[in-house]
């Protein structure tokens, strides 16, 4: 973990599709529809002043693991996220389909 790192447990309600999610201090995407909002400067820390919604626009593959890449709709801040077992994989597969466009 970086040592920027602040774990915060919260729910929220996903602004882009009224989900319901349960945070567990490491939640950081609504696992429906996996969008993200830009909140952070280092994570946890609530510090971005953006605070506008991202959109997953792609996926990356980094050992075993999937890595979400979201971009804010307002600022264009590019940020990667790790998938977490409870997203839609149908989601995370439509994400890697469109392909990556970085």
């Amino acid at each position: 973990m970086s040592r920027h790192f602040q774990r915060r447990i919260e729910d929220f309600v996903c602004e882009r599709c009224g989900a319901v999610v349960s945070g567990d201090g490491y939640t950081n995407h609504c696992p429906h529809c996996l969008w993200s909002k830009h909140v952070d400067v280092h994570p946890g820390d609530r510090a971005a002043e953006c605070g506008g919604l991202m959109e997953p626009v792609g996926a990356e593959k980094k050992g075993s693991e999937i890595i979400i890449v979201h971009r804010c709709v307002i600022c264009r801040h590019i940020k990667r996220n790790r998938a977490a077992p409870d997203d839609d994989f149908e989601e995370l597969l439509a994400i890697m389909a469109r392909g990556n466009p970085f």
